[in-house]
């Protein structure tokens, strides 16, 4: 099953650490596919190739400089992911949260009944 929502598109670009390294270099300014191959051991048609599949997920764009391609972050980049991962840190937040009162009441309950004990003895 492939997914096609751009939430799985944008997770599975970001899969290849090729593609997050792009991403990197991006952040600063734009960059011909050239100038992006130079970084890489990979032939330009193999950056072209990430930059596709980057593209397809929404994180880059290109556009026509004179015979150049300019590539660059888009301009809503990792908002839907990093939407997500802020839904699943506060989720998870919460169950931890949780987790440490039910231990807590659990620890208190268990000195409670230690000194219950305590008392029958003496």
């Amino acid at each position: 099953m492939v997914a096609r929502d751009r939430l799985s598109m944008e997770f599975a670009a970001l899969a290849d650490p090729t593609r997050r390294d792009i991403l990197t270099r991006l952040r600063g300014r734009s960059l011909t596919v050239s100038e992006l191959a130079e970084s890489y051991p990979i032939s330009r048609a193999a950056v072209s190739q990430h930059l596709t599949v980057l593209e397809k997920a929404g994180l880059v764009t290109r556009g026509r400089r004179g015979q150049w391609i300019d590539c660059s972050l888009s301009s809503s980049y990792l908002d839907e992911v990093a939407a997500w991962v802020e839904q699943q840190r506060s989720d998870w937040a919460e169950r931890f949260d949780l987790l440490d009162e039910h231990l807590r009441n659990r620890r208190e309950r268990g000195r409670e009944t230690d000194n219950e004990a305590e008392g029958e003895q003496q």
